[in-house]
């Protein structure tokens, strides 16, 4: 009995540390992550501080990401997803945006590696052609 009561409270424990992200306020960068094309839905974070690139901000998040073999820069994975990495294509990459809480995303004129979220503001990241991820920012 008493093991099966340690097992239930372990269980109630976890669903209360494992709530949404995007309940708490984000002190920091937040970082959405739209897997929607890939069978999955949108997940979110929050980097904490002031990261120095949108590739510091997905990682302080608590993404992973890859880069598609011999092409430095380009993202081809997050998360694991998709899988196989493959060369991207115009209809088949992760996307890169950015937003103000609340505002409209704006697709991202430089690469993640080069840009400077600063804090307060949204990353984005959708996988598919160019489609803005599914969430308010």
């Amino acid at each position: 009995m008493r093991r099966m009561l340690a097992v239930l409270a372990l269980v109630a424990s976890s669903f209360a540390v494992t709530s949404p992200a995007s309940a708490a306020p984000c002190e920091g960068v937040k970082v959405v992550v739209d897997f929607a094309a890939l069978g999955g839905g949108v997940q979110t974070g929050c980097a904490a501080g002031d990261p120095t690139t949108g590739l510091t901000a997905l990682t302080g998040a608590g993404f992973t990401y890859s880069f598609v073999p011999r092409q430095p820069g380009f993202v081809c994975r997050i998360n694991l997803l998709p899988n196989p990495c493959t060369t991207p294509t115009t209809s088949a990459y992760w996307s890169y945006w950015h937003a103000t809480p609340g505002g409209s995303w704006t697709y991202s004129s430089s690469g993640a590696g080069g840009y400077n979220p600063a804090p307060g503001t949204v990353e984005g990241w959708s996988f598919g052609a160019g489609v803005a991820p599914a969430a308010t920012p």
